[in-house]
């Protein structure tokens, strides 16, 4: 299943990560290992925010997937399941079958 991991990090951990160096690095290894479909960095309510849509085979991936970023940064995370334009296509009739 596609899913949108959203990683909030911390300022005080994530000043402290860019300064010593070891936030690139992370980055770099980090995207290179889990290879998302997408990837973009922001701020959010003032804090480092990325986004990154990855395939999930299973639920029980969840931790190979965020427990990276709990422990590099104390960030906080929300698994959110998405779908790109072919999957909602061929969703919309499933939808429509179940309307009255």
């Amino acid at each position: 299943m596609r899913m949108m991991l959203k990683v909030t990090v911390p300022t005080v951990e994530g000043n402290k990560a860019l300064k010593d160096g070891s936030m690139e690095k992370f980055i770099g290894h980090s995207l290179s290992e889990l290879k998302p479909e997408a990837a973009y960095f922001t701020v959010e309510k003032g804090q480092r925010t990325a986004y990154l849509f990855v395939d999930m085979k299973d639920s029980s991936d969840m931790p190979y997937y965020g427990e990276r970023f709990f422990l590099a940064f104390n960030a906080a995370l929300d698994f959110v399941p998405v779908m790109n334009a072919e999957e909602l296509k061929k969703g919309l009739p499933k939808a429509m079958a179940g309307v009255a």
